[in-house]
C-alpha cells in the first residue's frame, strides 16, 4: 500500500478524536445553550446542536427525513472523497491533505448525527449582535480543507479533479 494512502487515515485519526473529545468535554461540561467569553465581542464557547446541515440547513424538516437524507449524503460524500482520493495521481499528491481534512470532518460529524440524530456545536464568533453559525472541529476542518481545495484547483494543479 502506497504511504499516501495512508495519510488520509492519520489525519482523520487526529481529526476525529480531537472532534469527538471536544464536543465529548462540552456536552458533559455544559448545560445545552450554556455560554462563557473567551474573547470578549468576539468569541464564545456556546453549547448548542445543530438539528440541520451547515447554517442550520434541513433544520426545520422532520426529524426523521432529514436525518436519513443527511446521513446518506454524509456517507455519499465520505466514499466520494475517498475514491478521490484513491484516484490522485502522484504528481496531484496536494490533494490528499485537504481531501483528508474533510473526511476527518465528515465522519466526525457524521458520528453525532448517528448517535445523537444532531451535531454539537460550540465555537461562537460574534461582532456586535452578529453571531457565525456555531461550529466545531469538524466544521473547521471541512472548511480549512475546502479553502486549500480551492485554492489547489484555482492553481490549476486539479485537472483531474474537475
Amino acid at each position: 500500500m502506497k504511504k499516501r494512502y495512508i495519510f488520509p487515515f492519520v489525519v482523520m485519526a487526529l481529526v476525529v478524536p480531537l472532534d469527538q473529545i471536544t464536543k465529548f468535554y462540552i456536552s458533559s461540561s455544559m448545560s445545552l445553550h450554556d455560554s462563557f467569553p473567551v474573547i470578549d465581542g468576539l468569541f464564545n464557547i456556546t453549547y448548542v446542536r445543530n438539528t440541520g446541515a451547515a447554517f442550520g440547513f434541513l433544520a426545520k424538516a422532520s426529524p426523521m427525513i432529514r436525518c436519513t437524507f443527511l446521513i446518506a449524503v454524509t456517507v455519499a460524500v465520505i466514499l466520494l472523497i475517498i475514491y478521490y482520493i484513491w484516484k490522485v495521481r502522484d504528481e496531484e499528491k496536494l490533494f490528499i491533505f485537504p481531501l483528508s481534512l474533510i473526511l476527518g470532518g465528515a465522519v466526525g460529524n457524521l458520528i453525532d448525527r448517528v448517535r445523537f440524530g444532531d451535531v454539537i456545536d460550540f465555537l461562537d464568533f460574534y461582532i456586535g449582535s452578529y453571531h457565525w453559525p456555531a461550529f466545531n472541529v469538524a466544521d473547521s476542518a471541512i472548511s480549512i480543507g475546502a479553502i486549500i481545495l480551492i485554492f489547489e484547483v484555482l492553481k490549476g494543479k486539479g485537472k483531474s479533479m474537475q
